[in-house]
């Protein structure tokens, strides 16, 4: 386990399974049209130990956008109601491989918490490594489930929350907002670099949410996110990930952002760019489907199409 990479091996986390200060997360999420249920997932098989970390459920409530980082005081509480500390070691991993663990690997770094990394190669990678499965949902997982989905609500409406055993630290440098995108977009200091699949960024394929017209942020490049891993979703060595960066048009010794549809896949770009040594590159949490929905006047869009 190396602090300045984000990643460790299956056969890595199979030795060290079940020490105490090792939490394993499955942080399975699907997009909308793919119509499968990772909470109902975990349940049928999942690695011995892991806990449900629910992307949809630690979010921000105080918006309509989807599973926005949530504030500092919900995810403390959220986090602790899953039995996590701040001397732990955090494992994510997700069952395509590569899709929504690098989004929590995310999360726990922006709110201060370096002792984490996602699992390469995720849930299929441990499966083909022919490791043992937890078949069961034990009470306590259930419970520890619904008590962090809980907690965030309680602190969203204003409700004292038990004593949180995680502490946060906002980061801010790794976290951007709409006004500083729409800054950036003349300042030019930052590039910024899309994950979404090139028809969707060209503006020529659909949106996978139902009234959100594709298209992209002016001055953004794509590197959709597909292409940090190999046909076996494990990620690509450094010097490859450099090239495939660099292919796009963008400078490794200048600064970047990352965005994707909402703020899910962008951070597999930044795991990415973490491996090649950038460590403090930020996501737009909203990103497109934020950008998207405001008047055309003042967040310009490129290649959009109709929804």
């Amino acid at each position: 386990m190396a602090q300045d990479d984000p990643v460790v091996s299956a056969q890595w986390l199979q030795q060290h399974l079940g020490q105490p200060d090792i939490k394993v997360l499955d942080a399975s999420w699907y997009m909308p049209h793919e119509s499968r249920d990772p909470w109902q997932e975990y349940q049928v098989a999942h690695i011995p130990g892991a806990l449900f970390f629910d992307i949809d459920g630690i979010v921000d409530r105080a918006t309509d956008l989807p599973h926005m980082l949530p504030s500092e005081e919900a995810f403390a509480a959220a986090v602790s109601a899953l039995g996590i500390n701040n001397h732990d070691k955090v494992i994510v991993y997700d069952g395509k491989g590569f899709f929504s663990a690098p989004r929590v690997w995310w999360m726990f770094r922006v709110l201060g918490h370096d002792k984490v990394w996602v699992l390469d190669g995720g849930f299929p990678q441990w499966q083909a490594s022919g490791f043992s499965l937890g078949s069961s949902c034990l009470d306590d997982a259930v419970l520890k489930y619904r008590a962090a989905n809980s907690a965030v609500e309680s602190a969203y409406n204003g409700e004292s929350t038990n004593a949180a055993t995680f502490q946060t630290e906002f980061r801010p440098q790794l976290f951007w907002t709409l006004e500083k995108v729409k800054h950036n977009t003349a300042a030019k200091v930052h590039q910024v670099v899309d994950a979404r699949a090139k028809g969707r960024f060209d503006g020529v394929m659909p949106e996978p949410r139902e009234g959100v017209r594709s298209g992209h942020i002016p001055g953004t490049k794509c590197v959709p996110f597909p292409e940090m891993f190999d046909s076996a979703q494990m990620l690509l060595p450094a010097d490859d990930l450099s090239n495939k960066f660099e292919q796009a048009g963008i400078s490794l010794d200048h600064p970047i952002v990352v965005t994707c549809g909402s703020g899910v896949t962008a951070c597999i770009l930044a795991l990415g760019l973490y491996r090649v040594g950038k460590h403090d590159v930020p996501v737009y949490d909203g990103s497109w489907t934020e950008w998207e929905a405001q008047p055309d006047s003042d967040y310009p869009k490129v290649a959009s199409t109709s929804p």
